[in-house]
């Protein structure tokens, strides 16, 4: 009796701990990276330029991106996505590709 018991104490503790383990396994993702959220991913985004607020001189200090460029995308604005850029046509998809990861389009607020 003594016996079982300490086996089922064992089987409990072990159980807990895969429990446990489980848990925290599904916070992290692969190679022990911890997962995003929404809200982690956007505020992490903050060394992206926002193609809704930026100036000229930002835009233009982008690959690719000259004088006539910068004027179709502030002439295009807001931007609910940064692939409107291409699917609006302010923008070839060449150019487009050369930017897209250092841009980003936050939602703009809204007018009034």
């Amino acid at each position: 009796m003594l016996v079982r018991r300490g086996v089922r104490a064992g089987l409990w503790a072990t159980a807990v701990l895969i429990c446990v383990c489980g848990a925290a396994a599904q916070t992290v993702g692969s190679g022990g990276i911890p997962k995003q959220t929404l809200a982690q991913r956007i505020a992490a985004s903050g060394d992206l330029l926002d193609i809704n607020t930026a100036t000229a001189a930002e835009l233009k200090a982008l690959p690719g991106m000259g004088d006539a460029y910068v004027r179709r995308v502030i002439a295009g604005r807001p931007y609910t996505a940064k692939n409107q850029l291409t699917t609006r046509g302010i923008l070839p998809a060449e150019a487009y590709s050369k930017i897209k990861d250092s841009i980003i389009a936050h939602r703009a607020a809204k007018r009034d």
